[in-house]
């Protein structure tokens, strides 16, 4: 199909930071190709929103561990959008909060699996759709566990860590390609997940609720990663590929 619409491709579209990705995105101009896993009603509502702003959208139920899923998913978009302009890689689960000699081998692979064999399956597919434009971009959504990492979260922080290893060899592969690849890397923010990591870190209800103490008087919110990424896809974007940018409101740990 010819379609002239540039289309974003976003995975874990269905809530939190992916939603507000993929509706910031559906407002710059984008059509939205947009994955979930776990909660249809959520996706299906991040679907309306968009559709109900003028533009399209599907959502496609996907694994990012599944390789085969993952491939389907790719040769979905290709027939139903005919092109892919970006690719923003959020889909991502928590790890359970143990230390190394007490977490099950089985819960790593669990968690690397997603975030970074998922990241590699999703790049692997969708990188040849992305190649036949003059310009793309690519995201690829991280953490500032990376580099402030806390105990307990080995699984997470591995995999993490290896998709950024990821994004930056493939920015030095598809330069040629006009394709560029950058790394965004939040720290708390107010969603589902970001609650439970406020709770289990701090012992706090939700993450809001430490908004008092931060540097700038509140958490990270979905839209500020969303802002960020919107520029990072954009033609204003043009010169800035290969970087890892932080997004944190000045404190990178999640408490003091």
């Amino acid at each position: 199909m010819v379609n002239d619409t540039k289309v974003a491709v976003v995975t874990g579209a269905g809530r939190g930071i992916g939603r507000s990705i993929a509706l910031r995105l559906a407002a710059d101009g984008f059509d939205v190709a947009g994955t979930w896993n776990r909660n249809e009603a959520a996706a299906d509502t991040t679907a309306q929103l968009i559709e109900q702003s003028g533009r399209r959208c599907r959502m496609y139920r996907v694994d990012a561990a599944d390789q085969a899923a993952t491939a389907s998913f790719a040769e979905s978009v290709r027939a139903d959008f005919g092109r892919a302009d970006a690719l923003i890689h959020n889909a991502g689960i928590a790890s359970r909060g143990k230390f190394v000699a007490d977490t099950d081998p089985a819960e790593v692979i669990r968690v690397v699996s997603v975030h970074a064999l998922g990241a590699f399956y999703l790049c692997a597919a969708l990188t040849p759709l992305l190649r036949v434009n003059e310009r793309s971009a690519v995201v690829l959504m991280s953490s500032v566990a990376t580099t402030n990492p806390t105990a307990g979260g080995a699984p997470y922080m591995m995999g993490k860590a290896a998709l950024e290893a990821l994004g930056r060899t493939l920015e030095l592969e598809e330069q040629k390609h006009g394709i560029r690849v950058n790394i965004v890397a939040p720290g708390l923010v107010a969603t589902e997940m970001g609650d439970r990591l406020a709770n289990a870190v701090a012992g706090t209800e939700d993450a809001a609720s430490l908004d008092a103490g931060m540097p700038f008087g509140r958490v990270t919110r979905p839209d500020d990663v969303a802002n960020l990424v919107s520029f990072l896809v954009s033609e204003r974007a043009a010169q800035i590929s290969g970087q890892r940018i932080e997004i944190h409101g000045g404190r990178a740990q999640v408490a003091p």
